[in-house]
């Protein structure tokens, strides 16, 4: 709720249900990437992918698919 910045409970849950019926979270799948060089990354976010994390100096990404 302070994240959003609602003021009222009732908002939040709004956007919890929005949530919930958009990416039913049993059902998510994901493509994986992983980036080791600037333009790799770049390419990665130009075409919708999110950061993940880093593991031994690779960046992850993914996106659902």
């Amino acid at each position: 709720m302070r994240f959003l910045g609602n003021k009222n409970i009732k908002n939040t849950l709004i956007y919890v249900q929005l949530e919930e019926a958009i990416y039913n979270k049993e059902a998510e799948v994901y493509i994986s990437k992983a980036a080791s060089t600037v333009e790799e990354v770049c390419k990665f976010v130009a075409a919708g992918f999110e950061y993940v994390c880093d593991v031994d100096e690779v960046k992850i990404f993914r996106k659902r698919a």
